[in-house]
């Protein structure tokens, strides 16, 4: 009776013994150790990223066309740090103002005359007249206006430096923008901005 069941156990044992080997097999195929040649850990498969997934785009849906930024509504919120358009021909006779103004501000940069007094007076021998304002600053007539620089904030305080802006009005739509100053000068055509004519508006801060 002994021996029957002996040999009975012997076929479940032996079943046992090839599907535990089975097992560890399977287990070997997928078992993550480390590259013999170099010892670092084979690394995992790759996972998918968030851009991957259906409709996931990493734009903002919302970009306006023209947008400094790419922020929703820069457009409408920046209005008046943006300067407005200009006709074909208005931008052409504001090109041909620039080029007239040029050599006079390269020639002040030159003698190192940058001071809003010098160069008012070498822009008002060209002819053009300056602009006078009424209530509200409200441009009664003239086309030039010539300023002082911008304060600047240097590490804790601000600094005003040496140099001359000027703005000249070509037509209603259109305008020469320029600056003199110790390190250099520019002149520029832009149509006018919205509350601040032909000077593009200061940063709040």
């Amino acid at each position: 009776m002994l021996t029957s069941t002996r040999e009975r156990r012997r076929p479940f044992a032996a079943a046992a013994l090839l599907l535990g080997a089975a097992i560890s097999l399977t287990a070997c195929g997928e078992q993550r150790g480390t590259d013999p040649a170099a010892g670092i850990p084979n690394p995992p498969p790759p996972s998918s990223s968030p851009s991957s997934s259906p409709g996931f785009s990493g734009a903002s849906p919302y970009v306006e066309p023209g947008a400094g930024d790419g922020a929703p509504h820069y457009n409408e919120n920046n209005a008046g740090r943006l300067p407005g358009e200009m006709s074909a021909d208005s931008a052409e006779d504001a090109r041909k103002e620039a080029d007239r103004i040029r050599p006079v501000l390269r020639r002040l940069w030159k003698e190192k005359k940058w001071d809003v007094k010098s160069v008012r007076a070498a822009l008002l021998e060209l002819g053009y007249e300056e602009v006078r304002t009424g209530a509200g600053g409200k441009r009664l007539g003239g086309t030039l206006d010539v300023r002082g620089m911008e304060p600047r904030f240097e590490t804790d305080h601000y600094v005003t430096p040496e140099g001359a802006r000027v703005g000249l009005w070509v037509h209603d739509d259109a305008c020469v923008t320029a600056f003199v100053q110790k390190t250099n000068f520019e002149v520029l055509t832009n149509g006018p901005y919205m509350e601040s004519g032909c000077f593009e508006p200061s940063f709040a801060h």
